[in-house]
């Protein structure tokens, strides 16, 4: 799942639990676009991508005794860490939006870089899918990330998350009913529904 050759995770992970920061690096030029590619589909803003990306490094150095190694990779892991620290990162813009809106209003003042943002046809699908997988539960999130965004198998996804496979199975298919129910409902938002295949 890297792009970087050399020792795989299993074997540099041992390395990191013991303590060794060398092998960490390693891990995290592997999979730190990975894990910033995933971050970017759930926020628009880069630097918040990038924190989120950085938080997740950060928990994985903290919890390191805990990582889950899945087929010598702990970019499941790191995956699924990247959705919990983004619903976080939600969860305080949404407190701060709610602060924003108890100050005075600013006087209106038009701003033309809306005028490109919304006839960017690409921005409004990624827009419309980050909504719709926010709606979703959590296991049900983690589930598509893996088994769909990343492509990995319910095998694979069953270890990392530590669930049954029975349960993914039945988990990604209700995911992606849901998201089929999330995506045209989206419109009265006035958000284009993305295009089958987005995700």
């Amino acid at each position: 799942m890297g792009g970087i050759s050399g020792p795989d995770d299993d074997a540099l992970w041992r390395q990191v639990v013991a303590g060794d920061g060398t092998a960490f690096t390693l891990i995290f030029d592997r999979h730190r676009d990975a894990v910033f590619r995933h971050a970017g589909r759930q926020f628009q803003l880069s630097h918040v991508a990038e924190d989120i990306t950085a938080m997740v490094f950060y928990e994985a150095w903290r919890k390191r005794v805990f990582v889950r190694v899945v087929d010598g990779s702990v970019l499941p892991w790191l995956l699924v860490t990247t959705n919990y620290v983004a619903r976080n990162q939600a969860r305080h813009e949404r407190r701060h939006r709610s602060l924003l809106a108890h100050l005075p209003a600013p006087e209106p003042v038009g701003d033309v870089a809306d005028t490109y943002v919304h006839d960017d046809t690409m921005q409004r699908r990624a827009a419309d899918v980050r909504r719709a997988l926010a709606m979703l539960r959590p296991l049900d999130r983690d589930v598509l990330t893996l088994c769909v965004l990343e492509e990995m198998t319910t095998r694979q996804a069953a270890a990392v998350l530590d669930v049954p496979e029975g349960t993914i199975k039945s988990r990604l298919s209700r995911a992606k009913t849901r998201l089929g129910v999330l995506l045209p409902a989206l419109r009265p938002l006035g958000v284009r529904p993305a295009t089958e295949g987005t995700l």
